[in-house]
């Protein structure tokens, strides 16, 4: 099971895919900062809008350098692409480095298992987030929800969030800039700030 599951909404869902580096405990976790350092060569040459390890944060808040520095044994990769294509090219390349470690990817199915087949890589579980119940009249705005959702700790408050929108709709800010200020709140570096931007301009013009 992984946070990232519980993305909601359609605005550039197609264009969302989280990545996430995963060892398990006394089988795989030898010499985790090495596997990272080439998990990494792999990731920046297929690029991701936006990646973190959380015991540091996202490269959205923080210098990339220092993320990188700071990548040891405990350390736990993640980050996001913004195309099947990506998904594809990573998993392919993933495989052949064999590095090792797991590797999970969240997003819409059916371009995740159009991406596996590219890649020829099947998949060896398939999780799935069955929604919200109970009383759904105290949540936010579906808007708000497709925003803070991509946070999968729920760092990105929905007042904050409600705040953005506001000042985007007034002019008073672009929705790339309140994008990234809402990127930085997720330490994981899961986070879409290439989304966020588009649901917020969206929402904006639908004003």
């Amino acid at each position: 099971m992984t946070h990232s599951l519980h993305r909601c909404g359609n605005t550039a869902a197609d264009r969302d895919f989280v990545w996430l580096m995963y060892q398990s405990k006394g089988i795989n976790d030898d010499d985790i900062a090495g596997k990272a350092r080439s998990f990494m060569r792999v990731v920046d040459e297929v690029g991701s809008v936006n990646w973190g390890d959380v015991k540091s944060g996202p490269v959205v808040a923080l210098p990339e350098q220092q993320v990188r520095e700071k990548i040891g044994d405990s350390s736990r990769l993640r980050g996001v692409f913004t195309s099947e294509e990506q998904v594809a090219e990573f998993l392919r390349r993933i495989a052949e480095e064999d590095i090792g470690l797991s590797v999970i990817i969240a997003g819409r199915l059916d371009l995740i298992l159009a991406a596996c087949r590219s890649a020829g890589v099947p998949p060896h579980t398939i999780n799935f987030s069955l929604g919200v119940f109970g009383n759904t009249e105290r949540l936010p705005s579906d808007t708000v929800l497709e925003i803070t959702t991509m946070c999968g700790h729920h760092m990105v408050p929905d007042g904050i969030v409600q705040r953005e929108l506001d000042r985007v709709c007034d002019n008073k800010t672009s929705a790339r800039e309140a994008a990234e200020r809402l990127a930085s709140f997720c330490p994981c570096g899961i986070f879409n700030q290439v989304r966020a931007e588009e649901i917020l301009r969206s929402a904006a013009e639908a004003e």
